[in-house]
């Protein structure tokens, strides 16, 4: 039976689950933090922005210490400097938050282009140490699915994250505070909850998942810096984010139907296959999947009734 199967269509699911999960991994990590900063009412559109910085950082770490760990070390921090400098903008002095957002990701592009040339040029790239997987035998032997269980440990970080993001949102008091402060933060507030300083807190917490998100696209998925590597990664998570209606859950099946879709573009273009279809086309099957299936999502989702509201406190 598996002589009449061709080798080349085995090859193509084999790649295609291998990879899928590594492709959809940054948005995961991405989108597991932005449904926390949602959850508490605020918009940060500079997600994909974060992403980028985190990238270049992380790489530029990763070179000088030769070391992926402490890489990715200085991409989280990287994304919580960050995410403190949107949150003294969007919470203390209460700038519109998309304007914020947006500046940001746009500012980012620029500016990362720019060190990464300063730093290299335009012809000589450095080298990153070698990078470990995981290899969970014997599920890793098993024919074109195997691929799943053979990945870099950040794959099975995100994996292992869903339950516990979960469980904190919306089986524990905290949680309840957060989706209070999207809810209505004035309740909140007198309660004796510090809009605030949760806001503040969400903001560098989702930073340095961006930042976690962002090294790994560089570090470990792609394996160098690219100008604008993040291609819109950062405002698919949000997509997500918001028609998963913030549950962690959700956002990891929304995640895979992104890197699905990558995987299927790469796989079609890896082996060949619609030879005559414009490589433009091909790229652009990730953005198109994903935006049909969250389509069909749209119709169920329901924002939190402060999210991107400044909060003014009463006197």
């Amino acid at each position: 039976m598996s002589e009449l199967v061709d080798p080349a269509v085995v090859l193509f699911f084999t790649f295609l689950f291998g990879s899928m999960f590594r492709s959809a991994t940054p948005i995961l990590l991405a989108a597991l933090g932005e449904t926390y900063v949602e959850s508490g009412g605020v918009l940060n559109l500079g997600l994909e922005g974060i992403m980028l910085i985190s990238a270049f950082t992380g790489f530029v770490g990763a070179v000088m210490t030769n070391s992926l760990v402490f890489g990715v070390l200085i991409g989280v921090l990287t994304g919580m400097l960050v995410g403190l400098i949107i949150a003294l903008l969007v919470v203390t002095l209460q700038a519109d938050q998309i304007v914020v957002g947006v500046g940001f990701s746009i500012a980012a592009i620029g500016l990362t282009s720019l060190a990464f040339r300063v730093l290299y040029g335009t012809s000589r790239l450095p080298t990153l140490p070698p990078k470990d997987t995981i290899n969970i035998v014997p599920l890793s032997t098993i024919p074109i699915i195997g691929g799943i269980f053979n990945q870099p440990a950040m794959v099975y970080l995100g994996i292992l994250l869903i339950p516990i993001f979960y469980y904190v949102l919306f089986r524990t008091s905290l949680g309840l505070k957060i989706r209070t402060l999207g809810e209505n933060p004035m309740v909140a507030d007198t309660a004796g909850v510090n809009v605030f300083l949760y806001r503040y807190a969400l903001l560098l917490f989702g930073g340095a998942m961006a930042g976690l998100a962002g090294s790994y696209l560089s570090l470990y998925q792609v394996s160098v810096f690219q100008d604008n590597m993040t291609q819109g990664r950062g405002f698919v998570a949000i997509a997500i984010t918001m028609f998963a209606r913030w549950n962690p859950a959700t956002v990891f099946l929304g995640s895979l139907l992104y890197g699905g879709a990558e995987s299927l573009a790469g796989g079609i273009q890896a082996l060949g296959y619609l030879r005559t279809v414009p490589a433009e086309i091909v790229l652009m099957l990730p953005y198109i999947f994903t935006i049909l299936g969250l389509v069909a999502l749209a119709r169920r989702a329901r924002f939190p009734p402060a999210l991107a509201r400044p909060y003014k406190r009463e006197l």
